[in-house]
């Protein structure tokens, strides 16, 4: 099956916890100005924090975080630090660093993870980001579920 020219580069727009950067808003906000102006209007981020290259191109530091000081993700720096493309290669998860948040806002995928990161593992990461990723995420989000 031949790829699409513009598909992403799904290994790096796949961040090391599993998270989709690649279907990510902040992430396509880069070249859509609307979801850049909702984005600054939700969150009150400056223009150059409403938008992302993905997790790696930022070394873990999400910008929506840096208006309230974050640091480097620890997910991302065990990740880094251990040699590993995911934690999906990491014979440790699930670890307490992938644990569900219940404090994150409702409109963050990050209780995603671990069901990408075991989808990841059982079909393998190109497979997964072609045809599971957005589908998760649509129906994470789906008011229906």
């Amino acid at each position: 099956m031949k790829e699409e020219s513009n598909a992403p580069d799904y290994h790096t727009m796949t961040a090391p916890c599993g998270l989709d950067c690649f279907n990510c808003p902040v992430h396509l906000a880069q070249s859509d100005e609307e979801i850049r102006k909702r984005i600054m209007k939700n969150t009150g981020v400056s223009y150059d924090d409403a938008a992302c290259g993905g997790c790696r191109s930022v070394n873990g530091v999400c910008p929506l975080g840096r208006k309230h000081g974050a640091k480097q993700c620890e997910t991302y720096s065990c990740v880094m630090a251990k040699g590993f493309e995911t934690c999906a290669d990491c014979s440790d998860l699930p670890c307490n660093k992938l644990q569900p948040l219940e404090n994150l806002p409702a409109g963050v995928p990050h209780n995603l993870k671990v069901y990408n990161l075991a989808l990841i593992r059982k079909i393998g990461l190109e497979k997964w980001a072609r045809e599971k990723a957005k589908p998760v995420r649509d129906a994470y989000f789906s008011e229906e579920t």
